[in-house]
């Protein structure tokens, strides 16, 4: 297995809309765009021009969103490259993203979890916070999803405390902090 995190593009756009369908209309998180997304070409071609606009540090967004640096989790392994996964960096916290959501969200395809992808693609997305100079990132997760709760705390997730948040539409969380120690 050999990770990597790419920015949305179009030359992955196949694997993308692969990976995309295994997710069967459930929401992926990470991915930037709802459950309902088409997996075809244009829908792609939508996505890799939103990761640049919301990226962009001059570009105009919508009240209450948030720069944000989304990626692809790729596996190279082979020659070929995969996308099994999703995961974006939200460079601040709105107050939904302080509440419910955290800097970091993620998703891997079904037919690639428990192999380690979620944990290389949290390292690597950590690396880039920590070089954007961020001291301490929140990431969230369903208190019963206890694979991913393994894999933050993996990372260094220190559990702040677990919410009721059926407000907005999720289950109980579970809201970390991780520490991102220079070097």
């Amino acid at each position: 297995m050999t990770v990597s995190i790419v920015r949305p593009t179009l030359e992955l756009c196949e694997t993308w809309a692969e990976a995309l369908a295994e997710f069967g209309g459930v929401d992926v998180h990470g991915m930037g765009m709802g459950a309902s997304a088409a997996p075809d070409r244009a829908t792609c071609a939508e996505l890799v021009a939103l990761a640049e606009r919301l990226a962009d540090p001059e570009a105009e967004l919508p009240a209450d969103t948030v720069r944000c640096d989304m990626f692809w989790v790729v596996d190279e392994a082979d020659g070929a490259r995969e996308v099994v996964g999703f995961i974006s960096f939200r460079r601040e916290l709105n107050a939904y993203l302080a509440y419910a959501g955290g800097h970091i969200g993620y998703s891997i395809r079904p037919s690639r979890r428990r192999l380690g992808y979620a944990g290389e693609a949290l390292r690597l997305v950590l690396e880039h916070a920590r070089a954007a100079g961020h001291e301490r990132v929140m990431i969230t997760c369903d208190d019963e999803n206890a694979g991913s709760a393994r894999t933050i705390e993996r990372a260094g997730g220190r559990l702040a405390d677990v919410i009721d948040a059926s407000d907005v539409g999720h289950p109980r969380l579970r809201r970390y902090w991780i520490a991102l120690a220079a070097g």
